[in-house]
């Protein structure tokens, strides 16, 4: 069994954590790679207990069986970076807050591993999204998909931008706004969320536009089929907009055609038996919290 390990951050309550991990996958003999910044973090650890490291360039191929995220959601996003579309099983261990994406608790690490090895768990395949921007600069370095959503937002005025939208080609509307988010299902519980979007199931093949401090009072947030193809112009009073995927953020000249689709590959994350979406939904986000209930 090989398996990989990212983390962005690693605090001292984090120590025993990472030890019960390393200890569980030692007893499968498991072969483990750490990430070769991440393993300058984990300091203390004998060097014997990892096989190799890998970088976002090289490192990774489609023979790992697992792919283990220690931190937060946002560890899990960029985790998607390393991982493309080589199809490695992804699973997140909560060292971070609310954890949504990162669904295993540090206290029960080893169940990650015991539960893995009996069968415990299913493979779930999350569409993710990518942008097109027809430019010679290449913004986003060779990244241009996102997991939970693609953003384009106002920058440096606190004037409203005008988002001219697109669906195969057909005019939807212009969005007076902040900005325009575009989600997959996993993003429908992130950004699109606080701005008054939809919680969509994982498995809907089904894309979220969620305007940002809509001005047009009636603008509603819009689920449409995965399989459009949507077309975005901004202007507004300053040069230049923002666009971001997920936690990564270019600046693009207004006025500049955007194309949003949804990728041809997948991200396959490992959902365990004893932790399903449905139990995130009223573990995370408190629902059914009333004393009715």
């Amino acid at each position: 069994m090989k398996v990989a390990i990212y983390g962005q951050t690693f605090l001292d309550d984090d120590r025993t954590c990472m030890l019960e991990l390393l200890d569980e996958l030692q007893k499968i003999t498991a072969k483990v790679y750490i990430e070769e910044k991440f393993v300058q973090l984990v300091s203390g650890f004998s060097k014997e207990l990892f096989k190799g490291t890998f970088s976002q360039s090289e490192g990774l191929d489609s023979t790992f069986d697992m792919f283990v995220s220690f931190g937060g959601d946002g560890t899990m996003l960029r985790a998607v970076t390393y991982i493309k579309d080589y199809g490695i099983p992804i699973v997140g261990v909560n060292t971070g807050r609310l954890g949504f994406l990162s669904t295993f608790k540090k206290e029960s690490v080893r169940k990650l591993v015991t539960e893995f090895v009996a069968g415990h768990y299913m493979v779930e395949e999350r569409t993710l999204v990518e942008v097109e921007l027809n430019s010679d600069l290449d913004e986003f370095k060779g990244l241009n998909f996102a997991l939970n959503e693609v953003t384009v937002s106002r920058k440096d005025t606190t004037s409203m931008i005008t988002v001219e939208t697109y669906l195969n080609d057909e005019y939807l509307t212009s969005y007076w706004s902040d900005g325009l988010i575009v989600s997959t299902p996993t993003g429908s519980t992130g950004y699109s969320l606080s701005c008054g979007g939809p919680v969509i199931a994982p498995s809907a093949k089904a894309l979220v536009l969620t305007p940002i401090a809509p001005h047009n009072l009636n603008a509603r947030p819009l689920v449409i089929s995965d399989d459009t193809e949507i077309r975005l112009r901004v202007s507004g009073r300053e040069q230049t907009h923002l666009v971001s995927l997920d936690s990564r953020i270019a600046d693009i000249p207004n006025g500049k055609e955007i194309k949003i689709k949804k990728s041809n590959f997948t991200i396959k994350m490992i959902e365990y038996t004893s932790e399903s979406f449905l139990k995130t939904l009223r573990n995370k986000l408190l629902w059914g919290e009333d004393r009715r209930n």
